[in-house]
């Protein structure tokens, strides 16, 4: 049994970037490295990845990903977790060891599945946003339950170099390696508490260390353009310290550490997850250094009998357009646009809306009434079933070149499917992880 273990997080959402998690495996003295690349919305969009090619679903960046960082972790013996499996961990697996063969590097992967639960669905259940039954959500596409540590922990019992999950909970990617390598006991709630304050802590990448908390007036941070992302030391008794490497941009403090310790947390008393009831309510932060926080005082509770399950439905499609005016009287002329459109093709719509960047779109026009821009951007958009009627949106839009008022510029035009997120629980005795074995 170790006495403490370092574990990197390298991504913290599927679109991050690539150099934090090099330099983490390359200079960061870890033992493990966490890559974090999974949500509602995008295993929704992998699993339609996946319904058009069943050799697709896993993260689009993992090719990427994995080439640049495998050299350094067998090099540095570092063991990899990570969600990029998405929609079809399998298939994620399987691309890996085709990088492996290629850069002429052995690797053994563990694959975690059993999260898809899409056929066990009735449509009966009642989902927690709306309370509706779920069948009245239409064309469902996909069903993937929150695994937990239990999922995990068998894969790590392998030599893996690589263990490939599709949809766990967040903190367990983090609380599952302190567990196995601490012999702690999972039914032990405030060791899950604290193990899962952890895992949230680091969870996002790079907001611990000062993206997406910074604002130069109020929070200034310094070297953004070369943010680093954090690595935890965490001791048998699950104390902790998180820091980053050395010359990386970015902060670690108190302040940045209690932003992300209440991010997407509704009751601190009670975060539920697959492997606790995590309290946060006596959590201590404490700056022992630069860019050095202390971290103590999880606690936690039994864990729920249900595991959340994100279904993803077919939405319809958004269709809209933009233009743009300027210089003098340009909210009138931006205003007469949008007036233009509403009257045309407005009432079309299951839902319309006029956005006025640079004035209303993010607080809406009371707050923005009595401003005079001397720039403004007019968005049209529109949600329906029908694609050609959302295609209609961004060529109205386009036509105001010439059918609108003067000066507009720079139109575009686009129309993308939606995919819609519902969450409904379920009976975690009906969800069954599998593990299976690939190597190069």
């Amino acid at each position: 049994m170790k006495e403490k273990i370092r574990i990197g997080c390298g991504a913290g959402f599927s679109g991050d970037r690539l150099e934090p998690a090099l330099i983490l495996a390359e200079y960061g003295n870890l033992d493990y490295l966490v890559l974090e690349c999974l949500a509602e919305r995008t295993i929704s969009l992998a699993q339609k990845r996946k319904k058009n090619d069943p050799n697709l679903g896993y993260d689009p960046l993992l090719e990427r990903r994995i080439k640049g960082l495998l050299p350094f972790l067998i090099k540095n013996r570092i063991r990899l977790i990570t969600n990029m499996g998405a929609a079809n961990p399998k298939a994620g697996a399987q691309k890996i060891i085709e990088i492996a063969k290629s850069l002429n590097i052995p690797v053994k992967v563990a694959v975690v599945e059993g999260d898809d639960v899409f056929e066990k669905l009735t449509g009966n259940e009642f989902t927690l946003e709306s309370g509706k039954l779920l069948e009245e959500y239409g064309d469902l596409v996909s069903a993937n339950a929150y695994l937990g540590i239990d999922a995990i922990i068998p894969a790590l019992k392998t030599d893996a170099n690589i263990i490939i999950t599709g949809r766990v909970a967040d903190p367990s990617l983090f609380l599952a390696p302190l567990a196995y390598e601490f012999g702690w006991d999972i039914n032990e709630p405030n060791l899950m508490g604290q193990g899962t304050m952890i895992g949230h802590l680091m969870e996002c990448a790079g907001q611990i260390t000062g993206g997406y908390f910074a604002d130069p007036v109020s929070k200034p941070v310094p070297n953004m353009d070369t943010l680093g992302h954090p690595f935890v030391d965490v001791e048998a008794n699950g104390n902790a310290t998180i820091s980053k490497v050395s010359g990386t941009g970015g902060l670690i403090s108190s302040q940045t550490a209690k932003e992300q310790l209440l991010y997407e947390v509704i009751d601190p008393h009670a975060y539920l997850t697959p492997d606790v009831v995590a309290d946060f309510s006596k959590v201590k932060i404490q700056e022992i250094g630069i860019d050095k926080i202390s971290i103590s005082g999880g606690l936690g509770k039994q864990a729920p009998d249900s595991l959340k399950v994100s279904v993803g439905y077919n939405a319809g499609y958004l269709g809209e357009g933009e233009i743009s005016y300027a210089g003098a009287n340009a909210k009138e002329r931006a205003f007469l646009a949008g007036e233009i459109i509403e009257k045309r093709i407005g009432k079309l719509y299951d839902e319309f809306r006029i956005d006025y960047i640079g004035l209303s779109s993010l607080h809406g026009m009371e707050l923005s009434k009595d401003s005079s821009p001397y720039e403004i951007r007019v968005r049209a958009v529109g949600k329906t079933f029908d694609k050609t009627l959302a295609n209609l949106v961004g060529e109205e839009v386009e036509a105001l070149y010439t059918n609108g008022p003067a000066g507009g510029g720079g139109a575009r035009k686009n129309t993308q499917e939606l995919m819609g997120v519902v969450s409904i629980l379920m009976d975690r005795k009906k969800i069954n992880p599998i593990l299976t074995i690939l190597e190069s």
